[in-house]
């Protein structure tokens, strides 16, 4: 297993540097510069800014000066736009925010989809089994950028319970309408892939021998058919734990909650190449580990797994 991880780990380092370089690429084949947007500046203005920041050299020299920088100093640069900040410091200080709703979306999503997921698949047929499929295509058809206006207009305008946007410190009454808003479709799929999973574990000899010796219902469950069902269901939850932690565009804009994802949006509008690479250098990072921690899980869960 451990030659196996440090395989994995010497994938991703080649992996990483492709990413950036094809990145890098397509936002200066982009038209346009972060410094060609607002109004027009004369050309010894320009000229100067391009030279300060070194938007003046080749693309190739650019590129490896930006990853002699990651590398030996894991400094990504300063922001285009905002003058007096490094992109190490947006990210700094929008990532621990969207992490935070980011993980307990992810919770509740997985705690809430793997219980529907098992009871429609124990009671099959059933009222429950119905119900739980409703709730999971009703979901479905209930993407974020649809919830969270719904939220709003439900919770804020019309009752009045909850604050339509913010942050105030991560309080639990700014958190609940991100978290609903992230967490609903993710929760559909889950249910759906775990009960498919659980339905196919329920038929398998080991459960009808444990069935035959006389366990009961509860004990069959957890402890003989849990983990097997839970194998295919690792495969979606490593892609959709880094989606929902490195955050939501809508759900930032929309809650106003100041996460990163807003930051990123910023930075593709004015062309801030700098925070775009940030960000995306990010989600690709955590892409590649938790895909690595999904296959150590593997072998966790299933003994049969050999690497």
């Amino acid at each position: 297993m451990l030659s196996y991880i440090a395989k994995r780990i010497a994938v991703a380092i080649p992996t990483l540097l492709i990413l950036i370089m094809i990145s890098f690429l397509l936002m200066h084949a982009a038209p346009g510069g972060p410094f060609t947007m607002e109004k027009r500046l004369t050309p010894q203005v320009l000229a100067n800014l391009d030279a300060k920041y070194g938007l003046n050299q080749p693309v190739w020299r650019q590129m490896l000066s930006y990853v002699w920088g990651i590398v030996a100093h894991f400094d990504f640069g300063p922001s285009f736009v905002y003058k007096d900040r490094t992109v190490n410091e947006i990210i700094a200080q929008g990532f621990p925010i969207t992490l935070y709703y980011g993980l307990v979306a992810f919770v509740v999503a997985v705690v809430v989809g793997v219980a529907l997921g098992v009871c429609a698949a124990i009671f099959h047929n059933s009222w429950l089994d119905y119900f739980a499929v409703g709730i999971s295509i009703g979901a479905q058809v209930l993407p974020n950028f649809v919830m969270a206006p719904i939220l709003v207009l439900v919770f804020t305008l019309w009752l009045g319970w909850l604050p339509g946007g913010g942050w105030e410190g991560g309080q639990w009454r700014y958190l609940v309408m991100p978290v609903i808003a992230m967490a609903t479709a993710y929760m559909a799929s889950i249910a759906r892939i775990m009960r498919g999973s659980m339905l196919d574990v329920l038929t398998s000899n080991h459960i009808r021998t444990a069935r035959a010796k006389g366990l009961p219902t509860w004990k069959v469950i957890l402890r003989h058919a849990l983990k097997p069902a839970l194998i295919p269901l690792l495969s979606y939850l490593g892609p959709t734990f880094v989606s929902m932690i490195t955050g939501s565009v809508v759900v930032d804009m929309y809650f106003s909650t100041g996460g990163i994802g807003k930051a990123f949006v910023d930075a593709a509008l004015n062309r801030d190449y700098a925070v775009m690479m940030g960000v995306t250098l990010l989600v690709g990072a955590l892409t590649i580990v938790f895909n690595l921690v999904v296959d150590v899980l593997y072998g966790w869960i299933d003994p049969k797994i050999r690497y």
